[in-house]
């Protein structure tokens, strides 16, 4: 059979310190890429929207 586990007592062994606990370069890094990666899909993307010429023609007429 298996054993009872407290998981009371296992919950305090986990606990974290909050003072420990940071995001950290490397969160920074990541959020910094990930701002730069934006900038640069909406700058390409103002790019193709001036390139579209759209003229919209009216529509045919149904029989």
């Amino acid at each position: 059979m298996s054993t009872p586990m407290n998981f009371s007592d296992l919950a305090t062994g986990l606990a974290l310190d909050d003072a420990k606990v940071t995001p950290g370069l490397l969160g920074f890094v990541v959020f910094a890429a990930l701002g730069v990666a934006t900038w640069f899909l909406v700058k390409s993307m103002n790019k193709q929207f001036k390139r579209v010429d759209f003229v919209e023609e009216p529509e045919a007429a149904k029989e």
